[in-house]
């Protein structure tokens, strides 16, 4: 980290100073110049389009460097020295948008080496800020329309949707990687793209203009060509699909601001394995005379369970004082009930739902916070809406899978105990997936043997039922380094972070709140733990670590 440091900061800093002198930019130094910045950083970070669609051509990538190193350049005149912390902050969040961007130019290349980047249409909303992993910049939400659709936004569809043939025509121009796991599991992305447009065929009907019925028959046709380029292209894929511990290590440490190294998250999260199993066991002999759980059986049960865990977690929250409950938090809760799945067809997440939904739906936090976010948005305009890069990940999941084990603790199933055997299992399942998927980063295990890990270390067998989550999962997490351990180097920088606010309380003479500590974390906003400890806190070691040269 310390070597590449050096190079971009000191050896480019020259060359930095006089693009700036060049253009005749002033020294900046407010917060405004900042917002300024990040404004230009984002119209910037958008490419230009190619044939109607985003250009991830690699002349374009050539062509574009002068101007992304301007704004670097820029970024690195600020004197933030004399900020106030939240300045300091926002500075920093856009230091690591900008490090995300030219780590993915050099090393990660969504674009040439992971077919799933090209995956285009989303029907449903992601319970983080944005998508998890790397999405190009013209994917169609189709969770956003109302169907039947009105004449607006059927034009909107059919010109969203026109994107797909160029597109698609330019991923096999620009898609000659030779990381074969990324290459043959992205495959199914492109497949799930063409079982989505025959779905939306079907939603929008006979009463579709001629113009959206076209538009669709072309994007499909794309599809199904790219799906028989790619696999035409598959066996010659031979190569490594993670990119190494030094790469993952500089990744974490400058874009997503972790102050861990690989062999830390190894350590950590095969400890939190370890606590998980243990912990489980221990409950499992403290109920050893209490009956056993019993699943939901059909619907009715399932959603009378759903109801009953949503009023229990509410009640808890504001009885026990656990954080304010604003009147957005039982809606957000509600949306996401999820229905009776029978046993043969349940995944792992839906087989511990079904004894008790609770321990899950504390991990849906997420979507008091996306509600959050929408209705009560941070003043900075840096922090509204996502970080770019999905660098929020130690942040929402970290604090999703957090508050599953302090809920727990602070007493949230005193009068169920069996489901306190469900919160180990849910953090054994999670230590397990990202401990396999760091060894595939490392190159040292392929996809599937990471799945095995995954599989193997998650108690009662509930990872061997369904295998399109323990796919899709490991996928993720090698498309995206970083995200398939956030949960847990997340959950352990929150709990650091709560450990270092509750003892600074104290040292004031004051009586700890936890109410104030998740209060003041949700008013900070979804960014590193790191930079919303500084913030919390006062403490910038670990920033200053992650900075230093």
């Amino acid at each position: 980290m310390a070597t590449h440091n050096r190079c971009f900061r000191g050896a480019n800093a020259l060359a930095l100073l006089i693009l700036i002198i060049a253009s005749g930019t002033a020294m900046a130094s407010t917060h405004d110049d900042l917002v300024e910045l990040f404004e230009d950083w984002r119209a910037f970070e958008t490419p230009p389009l190619l044939d109607g669609a985003p250009d991830y051509t690699a002349e374009r990538f050539v062509a574009r460097q002068p101007e992304f190193l301007e704004l670097r350049a820029r970024l690195d005149a600020f004197d933030i020295s004399d900020w106030p912390i939240p300045e300091q902050v926002d500075w920093h969040l856009l230091r690591a948008e900008m490090n995300g961007y030219d780590f993915n130019r050099r090393i990660l290349k969504p674009w040439e080496r992971d077919p799933a980047f090209y995956k285009t249409l989303w029907t449903y909303r992601s319970d983080v800020p944005a998508h998890e992993g790397p999405t190009h910049h013209a994917v169609v939400e189709l969770w956003t329309y109302e169907f039947p659709l009105s004449e607006a936004e059927e034009k909107r569809l059919t010109d969203e949707l026109g994107i797909i043939p160029p597109l698609f025509r330019q991923a096999k121009k620009n898609l000659t990687g030779n990381a074969r796991d990324l290459w043959v599991t992205g495959i199914r992305d492109i497949r799930q793209d063409i079982a989505n447009l025959k779905t939306l065929n079907e939603m929008v009907g006979n009463d579709a203009s001629t113009d959206l019925q076209a538009t669709m028959a072309l994007a499909f046709a794309s599809a199904e060509e790219l799906v028989t380029w790619l696999e035409s292209e598959a066996p010659g894929k031979t190569g490594p699909s993670g990119i190494g511990k030094d790469n993952y290590t500089w990744y974490q440490q400058n874009v997503h601001l972790v102050p861990l190294t690989w062999e830390d998250e190894v350590r950590l999260l095969q400890r939190e394995l370890d606590r998980a199993w243990s912990s489980l066991k221990l409950e499992e002999q403290r109920n050893r005379d209490l009956p056993p759980m019993v699943a939901a059986g059909n619907e009715e049960e399932y959603h009378a369970l759903a109801l009953e865990a949503v009023d229990r977690i509410m009640r808890f929250l504001e009885e026990q004082e656990i954080v304010t409950v604003a009147d957005y938090m039982k809606p957000a809760l509600l949306a996401h009930l999820g229905s009776y799945v029978p046993e043969e067809t349940r995944n792992f997440f839906w087989i511990t739902a079904h004894y008790d939904p609770a321990p899950l739906f504390t991990h849906f936090y997420h979507w008091f916070e996306l509600a959050r976010m929408d209705t009560e948005p941070h003043p900075s305009p840096i922090r509204q809406g996502a970080l770019l890069y999905n660098i929020f990940d130690s942040r929402n999941e970290g604090t999703a899978t957090g508050v599953e084990e302090m809920f727990m603790h602070a007493g949230l199933y005193e009068d169920s105990p069996r489901s306190r055997e469900l919160v180990w299992i849910l953090l054994a399942q999670r230590a397990a997936r990202g401990l396999g998927s760091l060894y595939a980063h490392a190159n040292e295990m392929t996809m599937e043997e990471a799945g095995g890990v995954h599989m193997e270390w998650t108690p009662r067998g509930w990872m061997k039922t369904e295998k399109e989550l323990l796919i899709f999962e490991q996928h993720l997490y090698l498309r995206q380094p970083g995200y398939g351990t956030s949960y847990v180097t997340g959950k352990y920088l929150l709990e650091r972070t709560l450990a270092d606010y509750a003892k600074r309380v104290e040292n004031r003479g004051e009586e700890f709140q936890l109410k104030d500590f998740f209060d003041t974390l949700n008013r900070i906003d979804s960014i590193p733990i790191s930079l919303a400890r500084w913030e919390m806190t006062g403490l910038d070691d670990e920033i200053r670590m992650l900075v230093s040269e």
